[in-house]
């Protein structure tokens, strides 16, 4: 095995038509981690926030290597129960942030946040799942508890996620109304029973019938949601899309309707289970990935301004 490998790494604020790759050491394996060589991974809006602002936080290890996601084969699997070659996801839990992500050949990743899979995919296809499916499994049965008799309206659904949730949701038997702010973009969401364009307020249009509503623009037009849900009916903020990241000024016992519940997802705890069960449920279901566009890693900085300019409809890869 080589002792460099190719990296995006950052250590300020960087626009995509900045973005490089440099020729680092190959992490050395450490008790408790393993080494994981680079097949794929998908790209997240989250990566975006970390190279345009968020690199300028105290708690950001930098330099860093971004990215939260990737899937691979183990090349160095330590102290753990794994073995070389050995298939395997890994998502959140610090990658990126704490310590370094999957913009890379190899990534040096804590156990924990590694998980064996078996699946017939590509790995072009298995990089738009995890991080992606693992939200949408998250927010519809851990903080909707979707059922097969509810409608679900999902807030910006022309995003990988969107489009996962719909597959999901349309998966169980669940009503599926999608919004996208862009009239050019309503013949994307053909999967959803409706599809409406998004004024920024929909509480008046849809007056009644959506039991579970997903928040993926989030606090920008979260206000407006809460009362596009029936009494009883169930609000999960899980998306930042709309680049509002805060409620100021929120006033809970007013700005919540009576009878109506208000959560949220954090994906940072995946679970092998969890991982797991959504690999499963995808091949019961015949399930792909809507890959909106793939680019190798030399083309990174490309992927990057793909992006950033969210003209890509579905999931960004970058495959090694």
């Amino acid at each position: 095995m080589n002792t460099t490998m190719k990296a995006v790494l950052l250590d300020r604020p960087t626009e995509a038509e900045n973005v490089e790759l440099f020729e680092i050491p190959i992490p050395e394996v450490k008790h408790g981690w393993v080494l994981v060589r680079i097949k794929a991974f998908g790209m997240n809006h989250s990566e975006q926030i970390l190279r345009l602002n968020e690199i300028r936080a105290d708690y950001i290890r930098k330099p860093i290597i971004p990215g939260i996601e990737c899937v691979g084969e183990i090349a160095d699997p330590s102290d753990s129960n794994f073995t070389v070659g050995q298939k395997v996801v890994a998502l959140m839990g610090g990658m990126g942030r704490s310590f370094h992500g999957s913009y890379a050949e190899y990534v040096l990743l804590p156990i924990h946040h590694v998980f064996a899979v078996e699946s017939a995919l590509s790995w072009t296809d298995m990089s738009a799942i995890p991080e992606t499916y693992f939200t949408a499994w998250g927010s519809l049965f851990e903080c909707l508890n979707l059922k097969a008799n509810d409608t679900l309206l999902i807030r910006g659904a022309t995003c990988g996620l969107g489009y996962a949730a719909i597959q999901v949701a349309k998966a169980i038997g669940c009503t599926v109304v999608a919004t996208t702010h862009k009239e050019s973009k309503l013949p994307l969401l053909t999967e959803a029973d409706k599809a409406i364009l998004d004024t920024g307020k929909l509480c008046d249009t849809l007056k009644n019938g959506v039991t579970k509503a997903l928040e993926l623009i989030g606090p920008k037009t979260l206000p407006d949601t809460l009362y596009c849900v029936e009494k009883g009916g169930i609000v999960c903020n899980t998306g930042i899309l709309g680049g509002v990241y805060t409620l100021n000024g929120f006033d809970p016992i007013k700005d919540i309707p009576n009878g109506v519940y208000l959560t949220g997802f954090f994906s940072n705890y995946p679970t092998e289970e969890t991982m797991r069960d959504i690999f499963k449920f995808l091949d019961k279901h015949s399930l792909k990935p809507i890959v909106g566009a793939s680019f190798s890693f030399e083309q990174i900085k490309d992927a990057c301004l793909a992006l950033d300019s969210g003209s890509v409809n579905g999931k960004i890869v970058v495959t090694l």
